[in-house]
């Protein structure tokens, strides 16, 4: 495989780059090594939080800020090979967010698409277009572009999620968008769990169509997910790189959930010995129940992190994934595969070994 060569920069071609460099001007030959690779160069790099060693912190903030004051009380999980950027991956940001009994974190909307994987805790809700969805441990809730949505508590105990929005795609691309409510709550339109009621059954209403590119489900129960995948693990061998995976999928169309951001969950039978797995899209893991570890990455900055329940993992494009569990473990995955997809760029390691 050829890789692409700077040309040499003589004394003629300098003084020609000098004299065109204030019409704007500059010469693709110089840069085109840089824009081009034979594989991905991405700046993001593979790491892992903690989640006993991050919690205090998180707590901490409970006293210096309101989740109101705050608008979202959150630490975000910044990738430490993109400083600055307030991204996890190139095209994802993640945070972990804090309310606690008696908050309510104001009603807005925007136009990245967000999801929040809940870490700890019960008694909170986030309310989507004026449905709430109450929330408990592995629950996953959706809020797609431009949907009002606040949070609130009515329980006992500090509640912690995961959020993961598509906030440096949109970025880029120039499309962010916020609009206050003007009020702390948005109205309550629909009863609780009605898209579930609605929508939640694998079955679809009569003459019902979908106006909108994501799901109709506000919330995805995690007992219901767990249980899906225990039930695929008795009637099937794991997958070697896998183990079993599902993937979240609006149930009238088959579709991702969310139209930017895909999501997984994954069970990793206790003793399992993954193979490398290595894909174009970065790559959020959060544990949901489990202990192992997982290697990511390679060469300089391979990583072997050993995880635990509420653990978050980044593996960034194209570097090498491997599970081991020493327990039974079950891990929430989001990723902009869907965009890829879509995009016809998406590939995965035996896709360049065939194209080869």
């Amino acid at each position: 495989m050829r890789n692409l060569v700077r040309p040499e920069k003589t004394q003629e071609r300098a003084a020609y780059y000098d004299a065109i460099a204030g019409q704007n001007l500059f010469p693709l030959w110089e840069r085109l090594a840089d824009l081009l690779s034979p594989e991905p160069r991405v700046r993001s790099r593979p790491h892992a939080w903690k989640y006993k060693d991050v919690r205090p912190a998180l707590m901490q903030a409970a006293g210096i800020i309101s989740a109101e004051e705050a608008e979202r009380r959150v630490l975000i999980l910044e990738n430490p090979g993109l400083i600055g950027s307030s991204a996890i991956t190139e095209s994802l940001y993640a945070g972990l967010q804090l309310i606690t009994p008696g908050e309510i974190a104001p009603a807005h909307r925007h136009s990245p698409s967000a999801l929040r994987f809940l870490l700890e805790g019960t008694g909170a809700y986030t309310a989507v277009g004026g449905e709430k969805a109450w929330m408990e441990p592995g629950d996953l809730v959706l809020t797609p572009s431009m949907q009002w949505h606040d949070h609130g508590h009515e329980g006992q105990d500090p509640v912690v999620w995961l959020d993961v929005l598509d906030l440096p795609l949109l970025t880029n691309l120039g499309a962010i968008f916020l609009d206050g409510f003007g009020d702390r709550r948005y109205p309550e339109t629909r009863p609780a769990a009605s898209s579930e009621a609605l929508y939640g059954s694998n079955m679809r209403p009569i003459g019902y169509e979908n106006p909108s590119k994501n799901s109709p489900l506000i919330k995805y129960s995690y007992a219901r997910s767990r249980g899906a995948l225990e039930a695929m693990s008795r009637a099937a061998d794991p997958d070697p790189i896998l183990g079993y995976g599902l993937e979240y999928v609006d149930p009238l169309t088959g579709r991702s959930a969310l139209s930017t951001i895909s999501t997984f969950l994954q069970f990793l039978p206790k003793g399992f010995l993954g193979q490398e797995q290595r894909v174009t899209d970065g790559r959020i893991f959060s544990i949901a129940e489990g202990f192992g570890q997982v290697d990511v990455g390679e060469g300089e900055h391979k990583k072997t992190f050993s995880y635990a329940p509420r653990d978050t993992i980044v593996a960034p494009c194209w570097a090498p994934v491997s599970w081991r569990s020493q327990s039974d473990t079950f891990v929430f995955t989001a990723s902009d595969r869907n965009v890829q997809q879509l995009l016809g760029v998406w590939r995965a390691k035996q896709q360049v070994e065939a194209d080869a």
